[in-house]
């Protein structure tokens, strides 16, 4: 470099591949780089005075923890923010420091693939450990369930008050209540029955199975995509995973009603419990109801983890292990107004 040239703050803000914005407190955008412009598919007039939250559908940045921490004198960081615009869900890692005369400087960066990838098989992980031990105290709970029955039963035919027999009759009852919770804790302990044939036949029969329970303000939406090839797959299986995913969303729009959107497609040059494959399905379950709460969404498939009062938690967590069993992995995104799970499921390497 020449003796004396002094770089451009301009250029080198321009060639940052991550996004820049100079906001003010309101955080309306006073400068965007090139790089937010296109994360905001806007052009910087057209950003120039608008508040960053009103060009989101979804925007999960703790704005007064952020306020706090600036005006405290410090800088913040939050690694995983999520932007929703136009339907579109990007994550990335945020900074924000104080500039003068109030301004604020953001700083945004897309999450790194491979972090993204740790964090995914972690959680993985931390689920199959959560299931195995849940699995284990079931397997302790089915033992003296059997000798709790089986002695309620012999106590039965001997008790001479007919009228006693009523509370026998009351302990087998919850016995087989306890132990059909526990076979459904313990969940499908082996592969099924693989066939090949269309993922829609599948699909067709979870439509007629809901449509029955369909209340006239709920719209259930068919968005298949008919060049997706036939995949090897248990069909039983496969249809308890849609349908308990799609029951959820039903469940989730409560009586102000909405959409529910069934949808395929093929995906591309996938990577699914390590092996890559040049095609997979991907069946989208998405609906337009509150969304799920924060608190819910990184502990969503443990076993016993419920956002319904009353739900036993058990459904999205027998679902994941039964895709694990056809080497496919389940996604969810969702932010108020918008919730969708997707099931991918291997075609071929």
């Amino acid at each position: 470099m020449a003796s004396g040239i002094q770089p451009d703050a301009g250029q080198i803000l321009n060639s940052l591949i991550n996004s820049v914005l100079v906001v003010d407190d309101a955080l309306a955008i006073h400068y965007a780089n090139p790089a937010a412009q296109q994360l905001l598919a806007q052009s910087s007039r057209k950003l120039f005075g608008t508040p960053l939250p009103e060009l989101l559908s979804y925007f999960s940045l703790n704005i007064d923890l952020m306020r706090e921490s600036l005006a405290a004198g410090q800088g913040f960081t939050d690694n995983e923010v999520t932007l929703v615009i136009d339907s579109r869900s990007h994550i990335l890692s945020l900074t924000a420091q104080r500039l003068p005369d109030d301004f604020i400087l953001l700083e945004m960066a897309p999450m790194d693939n491979q972090r993204r990838l740790s964090q995914e098989q972690l959680q993985h992980a931390q689920q199959i450990a959560a299931r195995d031990l849940v699995r284990g105290l079931a397997h302790e709970i089915k033992n003296p369930l059997g000798g709790l029955r089986g002695a309620a039963q012999l106590l039965s035919k001997a008790l001479p008050d007919p009228a006693l027999m009523e509370y026998t009759k009351v302990i087998i009852e919850q016995a087989d209540r306890l132990r059909n919770l526990v076979d459904r804790l313990l969940g499908p302990q082996h592969p099924g029955m693989h066939i090949t044939e269309s993922i829609h036949k599948v699909a067709e029969r979870v439509v007629a199975l809901v449509s029955m329970e369909l209340p006239d303000n709920v719209r259930l939406i068919r968005d298949y995509d008919p060049s997706l090839p036939e995949l090897p797959h248990d069909p039983e299986q496969i249809e308890q995973v849609l349908l308990n995913i799609v029951r959820n969303a039903l469940q989730a729009l409560g009586p102000e009603g909405g959409e529910i959107t069934l949808r395929t497609r093929t995906a591309f040059q996938l990577t699914l419990h390590g092996e890559r494959y040049r095609l997979a399905a991907r069946i989208d379950v998405e609906d337009n109801g509150p969304g799920l709460p924060p608190h819910l969404q990184d502990t969503l498939f443990y076993p016993m983890v419920s956002g319904r009062e009353g739900g036993t938690g058990l459904g999205l967590s027998i679902a994941r292990n039964l895709i694990d069993q056809h080497a496919g992995k389940i996604e969810f995104t969702s932010w108020p107004g918008h919730t969708e799970f997707s099931v991918y499921l291997p075609i071929r390497k």
